[in-house]
């Protein structure tokens, strides 16, 4: 365990090996480094200076142009520590933005995936970038919707055994998202998820009218949902583990007590506690 004038470095990736991971760990001179798997690896003991700051900086730069997740601690957390894991869908639990994929039914996805882009960096408030690309769905039929989810949804690398361990933990789970109950609906009822909310596609004859109903979920109501699940189950809300990626995922990651980046955009990588740039989301588990 380390103490107020130590710290401690994770890393981990796909493809480096032990050996890679080690070298680049040298340069901080941990008094110990445990092997976590083959391709990760705990070192401990760092001693903080005035030249911490420029050490962090440097061996992070290395490692993330090794294609190298680097995530440094001076209080590291045990997985005990948390009872709820907050989650976004789209480019987070799955690979895809289910709208652009929507959208490709008509023929729209360059459009739709510019907005979507642009929202996710913070450049268009999301209830203007849904409202402006939900609009475009008009008159599309319903079955495009089963369409996606069963030829272009994939879960993200490292879901399934993040959710086993998760689950196996006693940790709820929550799917908050941007996207569409549709999808949310049926992720909750395959990953055997606690809790699920998100916008709601208005279907009249079989047909997207171009509307949401029911409210839009944005980044301040993904923030409410994840306050009022965790004062359900009588949790602080630092008690919860928030993993997002993009802009609309700021607000509920900022009251967490582990944020986690994942593949994300930069403005989120920048303010989040943990980001996963090159490993699956299972990765947040050699953080713990």
């Amino acid at each position: 365990m380390t103490n107020a004038t130590t710290q401690t470095l994770i890393l981990q990736s796909l493809t480096a090996d032990l050996k890679a991971l080690k070298e680049l760990a040298q340069s901080a001179a941990p008094t110990q480094i445990t092997e976590l798997s083959q391709h990760a690896i705990r070192c401990t003991g760092i001693a903080a200076s005035e030249r911490s700051d420029a050490l962090k900086s440097q061996i992070s730069d290395l490692a993330f142009a090794a294609k190298i997740d680097a995530y440094w601690s001076t209080s590291p957390k045990q997985l005990s520590d948390f009872r709820f894991l907050a989650m976004d869908m789209d480019s987070t639990l799955i690979t895809i933005e289910c709208i652009d994929e929507i959208a490709d039914m008509q023929g729209l996805k360059p459009q739709v995936s510019a907005i979507t882009e642009a929202a996710m960096r913070g450049e268009i408030a999301f209830p203007e970038s849904l409202a402006r690309r939900v609009a475009l769905l008009k008159g599309l039929p319903a079955e495009a919707l089963q369409k996606v989810y069963d030829e272009r949804l994939q879960l993200s690398l490292g879901a399934e055994p993040l959710l086993k361990a998760i689950q196996a933990a006693g940790i709820k789970t929550l799917l908050v998202s941007g996207g569409f109950t549709f999808f949310t609906d049926r992720m909750k009822a395959r990953l055997n998820l606690d809790f699920t909310h998100a916008n709601e596609l208005e279907i009249v004859n079989g047909k997207l009218t171009g509307n949401v109903i029911k409210g839009i979920v944005d980044a301040q109501e993904k923030r409410r949902t994840v306050e009022r699940v965790c004062a359900q189950l009588g949790i602080t809300t630092q008690q919860a583990i928030v993993m997002g990626d993009g802009a609309n995922d700021l607000a509920m990651m900022e009251i967490a007590g582990l944020s986690v980046a994942f593949r994300a955009k930069p403005v989120v990588r920048a303010k989040a506690d943990v980001a996963l740039n090159f490993v699956g989301l299972d990765g947040v588990l050699n953080l713990l």
